[in-house]
């Protein structure tokens, strides 16, 4: 038996590289970006539409060269970074208060989901008239999308810890902190790491709205240029690196998550 369990790490990498879980995942997407330029070079699509992925990647090399990518990189990071933590902070410490205390359940739970219920991008009119056009309304935009799934995760995990831990940290006499410390953050980190995937998700889907209303920089400022002038290319190319970031910092916290969790059997490493 030990034998045989020894021999499953071998086996895998002994795997043909066509057969690699890398090489499959890609398979589809390297499909869809061959149909999509033979159906742009044979007329299919047109260029206004849809431009070929030639064209999309001729685009961002240009946008690339002239500086303009690094600057609007920096800019929309530094918004979708102060919006994360803000928003994560709230999420995580509101959850805490209302998983631990039913006073704190019924002083901040009500409240929290009926704002849950209202359309974010429905409140950017008054989010404008509250803090002007600057950048504040962008960063407290992204910061509500993110505290919403991280406080609803910490506070189903934290409601959810087996009853036994809280027996055990009794017994070990334990203060309210150390309980929190050592026995209800660890069990409920599982489940927090799940709600900030979910939050950068919403990080990155508030910040192209966001960067929609008057912005004089970043990508989304870009994207408002391209469009101005009917450049289709720089417009889908934006929206990949959108798209390329949202990947990035979702396979960060995947990494995060695998050496938080690397005392749990069944966590890859």
């Amino acid at each position: 038996m030990a034998t045989q369990i020894a021999e499953i790490p071998h086996a895998r990498h002994a795997l043909p590289w066509w057969r690699r879980p890398g090489v499959l995942r890609s398979i589809a997407p390297i499909a869809l970006l061959v149909l999509w330029q033979l159906a742009s070079q044979s007329g299919l699509l047109s260029a206004k539409i849809l431009p070929a992925p030639s064209a999309v990647f001729e685009a961002g090399v240009s946008v690339l060269e002239s500086g303009a990518l690094a600057d609007a990189l920096l800019v929309s990071g530094q918004r979708a970074l102060f919006g994360f933590v803000l928003g994560a902070t709230a999420g995580i410490g509101f959850g805490i208060l209302a998983g631990l205390s039913k006073i704190g359940e019924y002083a901040v739970d009500p409240p929290l989901q009926m704002l849950r219920t209202i359309p974010l991008f429905g409140l950017i009119p008054l989010f404008i008239i509250w803090f002007g056009i600057g950048e504040e309304p962008k960063v407290y935009l992204i910061a509500l999308g993110v505290a919403f799934p991280l406080y609803l995760n910490t506070f189903a995990a934290i409601r959810q810890l087996d009853p036994k831990l809280v027996e055990l940290g009794e017994v070990l006499g334990l203060s309210r902190g150390e309980r929190l410390r050592h026995l209800v953050i660890p069990g409920a980190l599982p489940q927090i790491l799940v709600g900030m995937r979910q939050s950068l998700g919403i990080a990155w889907l508030s910040l192209i709205v966001a960067e929609q209303v008057n912005a004089s920089a970043g990508l989304g400022y870009i994207i408002n240029n391209a469009r101005e002038f009917l450049r289709t290319d720089i417009v889908i190319f934006g929206l990949l690196v959108y798209g390329l970031l949202g990947l990035v910092t979702d396979a960060i916290v995947r990494r995060l998550e695998s050496w938080a969790l690397r005392w749990r059997p069944g966590v890859s490493r």
